[in-house]
């Protein structure tokens, strides 16, 4: 019933769209903005109406987390493969995850994974959670909203997820929004729910002097856990069970577990700049905006000039003017020759150079009316300031017999655990730039920066075997540079470095180089990018320490050092974008989790951290390629890796995707691709996930360990767009049948099965 009652709410949602063109501005699938007035009633005098098309008043962009740049950027109003996007296997399905949407994942593609934060019980919830530099500002003509809704299954199993956004302009310059986004999803099996809630303010300020960005951030996240199921054999040979049972039947390891992650960011990045004017040329969308504008008050101004209607109908002159008054210096011109002769005040032209000046004159005033003033920043003081707050809580209410190996200490709760921590780190950033392009000369810009960073830890340690919460404070200081170059079209590179001076990470090394190179071949851009790193950063404070009833670490690690050299090249005349990459690693940190396997689920279990302290070299090549037969698409990423320690870091060799479909219209408005796509790994012993400490772990015990991949997952999908307006019906895992359900991206996890998604996304002004 309830999937019945959202297909009918989205054929209405169609309908109502098509009728709404009259009071609705529209943003298309590529991002233009128009506005349209299809009332039928050609007698309607309705002055709120209007055929007028609006300019493209829409800018989004995003900013450098460090200095607060502004980098352009696209909304998200993409419509090829949204409906991946709605899916924590990610957009090319290159996540493991722990069965149920927006669960905890971990990528396949080694070079794919950021770095550990400070805070790691939160990275793996990468779908829900995002860094500053990631959230998209917006500048819009017209308050701008964002909706996206999608749903799967039933009130005992399903999944809800909205999420809305809304963006206003106070002027030109101060804009500003907020976006709230809301994930559940009940689970297939039992234990497994997950319960996320965002909300996220933020304003911009881009001025001539002074730029600001700020971001207020809170969320809420609650996951069950339920350990995995006591026994694989229920979905991999369901025949040999003597009972047969239903996916929320099968029994799992634990009940009554859950972890909690509630936290607050603040993001201000702002500076002032300092430099001179100069008139530049309007773009085109410029001189329309002004055009735009100028129409309006024209516009506005004949409105706000009343006119009194005489008994025939005829108007007469506006109030407060008298009849046959003349408006000075609105005289008519005088006709007759001796009166021409007579009038002193013109200008007489009696030679040609006159003519030819005066002519001068128009074509400089002509000139004039399309240039504008430009702000040429020359140095700029900048300060960034962050501010995140967190607590995680682990909640076990229930725990089966000698499931954990070790007890730290006598716990007050009785079985119950209840293990918290808090972390709260403040940093801020002082930086001075020479910007690039103020004269000719000045080729590329130069910053430099020193950074001040307070780190406060919170959790439980012992006394005379009873838990006391301890507290531990770190404080760091790092100075570095950047010389970059982003203007132009043909080369662009930036080159950071930073180096930590003072306090917990003194020694830290951060190398980051970037570059590409864009020309043209064969009637088409050829680019060719490369990105290389050295880091040597010391492991984070919950790799190094970390204290709770089952599990307890204080290692005294190595500072870890990757090196990284990356090659990309792409050419959109054949759809080929390849990407190549060498990293080698040493001290390289990772969890790992040992444990006895049982036929009804798990004893001894433990966790960690490790260090290998030889080096591992890690081999990535990836081939996007896309062909094209008139209707008929064919997409593939095609992913190879190779790890020189497959014990420490477990890597699949190939990681295909594969996405065939049929791309048309309808009566030349409604966009459909329509079509299949899988996902497929080769075999390798997948990270297993740890609920105590909500991290993927590499599996240490050989006679337990097990092996996934080999299997393709399938996908079948309508995805359509219409006037701006996405929406999607998909069946994910259709290939998983009772003879046929191996079907694992965690060991122990299993995927949910064949089931119906529903999604719709509209992005309007108004």
């Amino acid at each position: 019933m309830n999937r019945l009652l959202t297909i009918l709410c989205l054929l209405l949602l169609t309908t109502q769209i098509v009728r709404a063109q009259d009071t609705f501005n529209q943003i298309d699938e590529q991002g233009n903005v128009s506005q349209r007035n299809t009332n039928f009633n050609v007698h309607n005098k309705d002055t709120t109406k209007t055929n007028k098309e609006i300019p493209k008043g829409m800018r989004v962009w995003t900013v450098d987390r460090k200095f607060g740049n502004v980098m352009p950027t696209t909304p998200d109003t993409l419509h090829h493969l949204y409906m991946n996007t709605t899916l924590n296997t990610g957009r090319y399905g290159e996540y493991n995850t722990t069965g149920n949407n927006y669960t905890a994942r971990l990528s396949r593609i080694f070079i794919d994974r950021k770095e550990s934060s400070s805070f790691i019980f939160t990275d793996p919830y990468s779908f829900f959670m995002k860094d500053p530099e990631e959230l998209h500002f917006t500048n819009t003509l017209s308050p701008i909203t964002y909706i996206n809704y999608d749903n799967c299954g039933d009130k005992q199993n399903g999944e809800d997820h909205i999420a809305a956004k809304f963006a206003v302009n106070a002027n030109k310059r101060l804009g500003m929004g907020f976006e709230t986004d809301y994930q559940y999803a009940r689970g297939y099996f039992s234990n497994q729910s997950v319960s996320h809630f965002n909300g996220t303010l933020f304003a911009s300020y881009l001025g001539d002097k002074y730029n600001m960005h700020f971001i207020f951030s809170t969320n809420h996240q609650k996951a069950a856990e339920n350990g995995g199921i006591t026994n694989d054999e229920y979905i991999t040979h369901p025949e040999a069970q003597t009972t047969s049972f239903a996916d929320n039947e099968i029994p799992t390891v634990l009940s009554q577990n859950w972890n909690r992650n509630d936290n607050q960011h603040v993001f201000l990045s702002h500076r002032y700049n300092i430099g001179f004017y100069r008139k530049v040329q309007m773009t085109e969308e410029e001189l329309k905006a002004r055009k735009f504008a100028e129409e309006s008050r024209k516009e506005k101004e004949e409105k706000e000039l009343p006119k009194e209607k005489t008994p025939s109908g005829r108007s007469e002159a506006p109030k407060g003017r008298p009849e046959g008054a003349v408006i000075a210096g609105m005289e008519p011109p005088k006709t007759g020759s001796d009166d021409l002769a007579a009038d002193t005040t013109r200008i007489k032209i009696d030679d040609q150079a006159m003519r030819d000046s005066i002519r001068a004159q128009e074509i400089a005033d002509s000139i004039d009316a399309t240039m504008k003033k430009e702000y040429v920043p020359v140095t700029s003081i900048i300060h960034t300031f962050e501010l995140h707050n967190y607590k995680r809580s682990y909640w076990a209410y229930a725990t089966p017999a000698d499931y954990y190996k070790d007890s730290y200490y006598a716990n007050e709760h009785g079985d119950s655990i209840f293990d918290d921590t808090k972390h709260l780190q403040v940093k801020n950033t002082f930086g001075l730039a020479l910007l690039e392009g103020f004269n000719k000369y000045m080729k590329a810009g130069l910053k430099g920066f020193i950074t001040h960073e307070y780190r406060r830890y919170q959790m439980p340690d012992t006394l005379d075997l009873l838990p006391i919460q301890q507290k531990w404070t770190e404080n760091t200081v790092s100075v570095g540079g950047q010389l970059s170059k982003t203007q132009g079209r043909t080369l662009h590179f930036n080159l950071l470095g930073e180096f930590w001076i003072v306090g917990e990470d003194a020694g830290q090394l951060k190398l980051d180089f970037n570059t590409d190179l864009n020309f043209r071949l064969l009637g088409d851009t050829v680019r060719l990018a490369a990105h290389a790193y050295f880091h040597r950063l010391n492991p984070t404070f919950y790799q190094r320490r970390y204290h709770s009833a089952n599990l307890w670490w204080d290692n005294d690690l190595n500072k870890e050092t990757r090196t990284r050299i990356e090659g990309i090249f792409s050419y959109d005349k054949t759809n080929t974008r390849l990407r190549v990459a060498i990293e080698e690693i040493q001290n390289y940190t990772y969890f790992g989790i040992n444990y006895l396997a049982t036929s009804n689920g798990r004893t001894s279990m433990t966790a960690g951290v490790e260090q290998e302290s030889g080096n591992i070299n890690v081999l990535t090549a990836q081939l996007h390629q896309n062909l094209r037969l008139g209707p008929l698409n064919w997409e593939n990423v095609i992913t190879y890796q190779n790890s020189s320690n497959k014990d420490v870091l477990p890597l699949p060799t190939l990681n295909l995707f594969s996405n065939l479909f049929l791309k048309f219209k309808i009566a030349r408005v409604l966009g459909v691709e329509l079509g299949a796509n899988a996902v497929w790994f080769t075999k390798y012993y997948a990270p297993d996930f740890c609920p105590m400490i909500n991290q993927f772990a590499v599996q240490q015990n050989e006679d337990s360990r097990v092996e996934l991949g080999g299997f393709p997952f399938v996908n079948a999908y309508a995805n359509m767009v219409l006037k701006g307006v996405r929406f999607f019906l998909m069946m994910t895992n259709v290939t998983h049948s009772s003879g046929n359900r191996m079907k694992f991206l965690t060991p122990h996890y299993p995927t949910n099965g064949s089931v119906i998604h529903l999604g719709v996304s509209w992005n309007f002004f108004n």
